[in-house]
């Protein structure tokens, strides 16, 4: 059960059977399936010649009658509409439609009806509508993510669009997984109850016969929750190596924008992090950030030794040896440049922000007690020249969900000195953070607090030590994998969705994150997994955040609150 090999399989079917130069032409959402699973020269190795969007080949009239035309589409209304229009004056020899879901029959009609010149070869449905990020972890970068924060606020049909995005996308997930789930859902919240039941209605009632697979000892679980149960996870810096990337840079369907930090050569402005085509990332996306500069070290050395024996070329053979691995090498060049040029950078964003003792509270505030000497640190870095708006806001924001009802004088002083450090302060986002995921909005133990377990726990692990102050903090994602894994996810805060229930432990499970995961919660997953408990586990999300995106959705669901506030 990986998600990458399922894209990837489908992306292999759609271009292996179709002979001769082809077209490629895909949407905004199916470019990300297929750049994650597979590389520029993969396509050119299928004959693809040419990568289009949708957008752009509708604005050419040029007629390309040489090519063959692979369409890879999500059915949306818009893009049948642009077939619709395209088809009676085809510009292309043929037209070979795929698309990423279930099409309605209405959409095939319009298609069959459209296409006059009877250029149309095949028209196939292969579920790839997820992007396959790691072979564990998938999302859907649906738009106008901080919806799901304001269910009740937003327009009715803004919603259903939110929700109807999502459980098409899960039941691609499982078409491309062939398995049908059971569904639970996270009690205490009324998006992922309303997405549990419109999934559980697709699966078993509209679209049964495509989910009719054979039967399991044990159906595989969906479980849909909630971000706002999980607040502090997306609001930490990150140290280890994937999740460090995307928390100071950023990643984008497994690539990196360095044009945003500074100048670098043409050729290096856009790098691929991805763990199917990078041996080095594959194997150290989860080490933390002081072991990947000694790894880094070790592949320089090696690139070095190589670089010497390449110099030394004296004979016609020693040309010839070159000539045949210098793709090779010129492969392990750009993946050192690449490395080196990523941790160099991520070095210089450290200590400009000083997030070393930035982080080190975070970590305190997220993990231990000790609410007085909480107090004094956060105070002392606002009062640090050299710390960001952006690391004074996240520090405040991870001291009021720890001590809101603890210290309301203390956290109203740090309220005060925030808006008056910090230029860019958003006045109010604090509280409207506790408004939307504070302790009454939350039903688990986020801070292990409350449950006798969690406080024995974590007593263990600080009389212990932790390996790493950077990265003690585990995401609650860990303990909602830890109750599956020993049978304890307790009906009554995460019901099942109808009369499907599971009796035994399911070997297949699927948590999906309405609001979004975070590289850290994957970092979980991955690491649960090779722990071999019997249970595979997927992440998977409404898209990946980092803090930025995190505090981007929640002032957008601020300002969309505020307004609907005032027209009442």
């Amino acid at each position: 059960m990986v998600v990458t090999s399922s894209a990837r399989d489908y992306i292999n079917r759609i271009l292996q059977d179709i002979s001769g130069m082809k077209v490629l032409i895909l949407d905004s959402q199916t470019v990300g399936v297929v750049s994650v699973v597979y590389s520029q020269s993969e396509l050119l190795q299928k004959e693809v010649f040419l990568v289009e969007l949708i957008d752009s080949i509708s604005k050419s009239s040029e007629s390309m009658s040489h090519l063959k035309a692979v369409y890879f589409l999500r059915p949306t209304s818009e893009n049948i509409q642009f077939l619709r229009r395209q088809l009676p004056n085809p510009r292309f020899g043929e037209y070979h439609l795929f698309f990423s879901n279930i099409l309605k029959d209405t959409q095939i009609h319009i298609l069959a009806d459209s296409d006059e010149q009877e250029v149309v070869q095949q028209v196939q449905e292969f579920y790839a509508d997820f992007v396959a990020i790691d072979p564990y972890h998938f999302t859907f970068h649906v738009p106008s993510h901080y919806i799901y924060m304001l269910p009740a606020v937003v327009d009715p049909s803004t919603v259903q669009r939110f929700c109807d995005r999502v459980v098409e996308g899960l039941a691609a997930v499982f078409l491309a997984l062939k398995r049908r789930p059971v569904i639970r859902y996270q009690r205490t919240s009324d998006i992922a109850k309303r997405i549990a039941q419109e999934a559980t209605k697709l699966m078993y009632q509209e679209e049964s016969g495509l989910f009719d697979f054979r039967r399991m000892e044990v159906s595989p679980l969906l479980l849909v929750i909630d971000r706002r149960e999980d607040p502090v996870t997306p609001l930490l810096n990150q140290w280890t190596y994937q999740a460090m990337v995307h928390e100071l840079i950023g990643i984008q369907d497994n690539k990196v924008d360095l044009k945003s930090i500074g100048k670098f050569p043409k050729d290096q402005e856009e790098v691929v992090l991805s763990s199917e085509q990078d041996p080095f990332f594959k194997a150290n996306m989860y080490e933390n950030f002081g072991d990947i500069g000694m790894n880094i070290k070790r592949m320089v050395d090696e690139f070095q030794q190589v670089s010497k024996s390449n110099q030394n070329i004296q004979t016609i053979e020693d040309m010839a040896k070159f000539v045949d691995n210098y793709p090779e090498y010129r492969k392990m060049h750009g993946n050192v440049t690449k490395h080196v040029t990523l941790v160099t950078e991520m070095s210089k964003i450290v200590d400009e922000r000083k997030l070393m003792s930035v982080s080190q509270t975070e970590q305190e505030l997220a993990c231990n007690g000790g609410q007085g000497a909480a107090f004094e640190a956060v105070t002392n870095l606002l009062n640090n020249e050299s710390v960001s708006d952006l690391d004074r806001l996240r520090l405040v924001m991870l001291y009021a969900l720890r001590y809101e009802k603890d210290s309301p004088v203390q956290l109203m002083q740090l309220f005060n000195k925030l808006a008056s450090r910090s230029a860019k302060y958003k006045p109010g986002l604090v509280q409207f953070l506790l408004k939307q995921a504070g302790v009454d909005k939350r039903m688990g133990d986020l801070f292990g607090n409350r449950d006798l377990m969690n406080i024995a726990r974590n007593m263990a692990r600080g009389l212990k030590g932790v390996e790493n102050v950077y990265t003690q903090h585990q995401p609650l994602l860990f303990q909602i994998m830890e109750n599956i894994v020993k049978g304890r996810l307790r009906d009554v805060d995460y019901p099942f969705v109808g009369n499907h229930y599971q009796q035994g432990r399911p070997q297949d499970v699927i948590i999906f994150i309405v609001g979004g995961t975070t590289y850290e919660e994957s970092r979980s997953v991955a690491l649960q997994n090779a722990n071999n408990t019997g249970i595979r586990f997927i992440l998977g999300g409404s898209s990946v955040l980092n803090s930025k995106r995190f505090l981007k959705d929640l002032e957008e669901a601020q300002r969309v609150a505020r307004s609907s506030t005032t027209v009442v």
